[in-house]
């Protein structure tokens, strides 16, 4: 076993002992990073990674053509990781048979903080409650800005009688990392809200996602 090896397999056995939480967020993408490039130190590709992009959540959101611009990232590491956080996003949308409370600006938020944590680009959904605030739909809406999204607004009205929700929140993400709604936003949103009223059901809220936080359009005065 060479020193590397050795190495490697103390971190395996301290991830299966103790868990994420025994590692700092350079020491996990140097623990994933062993099983796509096996013959080198990963350790410093990894602290790379984290000076390329400034966070573990930056990593994980940047495409794989981004990813490949660091030293020793190939096609092989670049799967992976983009695989890693399509895998933690898939698991956070399907949450068939979950009975799932948003009841709060506060939870509907971390929701979708979490939903966009591993995006790469710009993306629409559409959340549907009930009156209680239970989840009864999650809807993807489209990819790009407000405006290349181009909201169809007859799709907003249709997964909302399907879903038989009594409210509805939007919500995208600004990967350039700045949450503020613009103009677009707030003409967008009010477009919808009207359209919802002609069914007797409310638009909560419009969320803005951007570098781990949140802006509500509601809480904004925007709605």
């Amino acid at each position: 076993m060479n020193v590397h090896e050795g190495h490697r397999e103390r971190k395996r056995n301290q991830f299966l002992r103790c868990g994420a939480e025994s590692f700092a967020d350079h020491e996990l993408l140097e623990l994933l990073l062993y099983y796509a490039i096996p013959q080198r130190d990963t350790n410093p590709i990894a602290h790379d990674l984290m000076k390329r992009f400034g966070s573990l959540q930056a990593v994980l959101a940047a495409s794989a053509d981004e990813l490949m611009e660091v030293p020793y990232i190939k096609e092989r590491a670049a799967v992976l990781i983009r695989l890693s956080s399509a895998m933690y996003q898939r698991a956070l949308l399907s949450d068939e048979g979950q009975e799932v409370i948003l009841d709060s600006r506060a939870r509907i938020g971390d929701f979708f903080r979490k939903i966009f944590l591993a995006h790469a680009t710009e993306a629409m959904y559409q959340l549907c409650l009930d009156a209680k605030g239970k989840k009864r739909g999650l809807y993807k809406l489209g990819e790009g800005d407000m405006g290349s999204v181009g909201l169809n607004i007859r799709q907003i009205m249709e997964n909302t009688l399907r879903s038989k929700a009594v409210l509805v929140v939007l919500a995208h993400n600004h990967p350039s990392g700045v949450a503020l709604p613009s103009h677009e936003d707030a003409v967008a949103t009010r477009m919808v809200r009207d359209a919802l009223e002609t069914m007797d059901v409310r638009l909560a809220d419009h969320i803005i996602v951007a570098d781990n936080d949140y802006v509500s359009m509601a809480e904004s005065g925007l709605l």
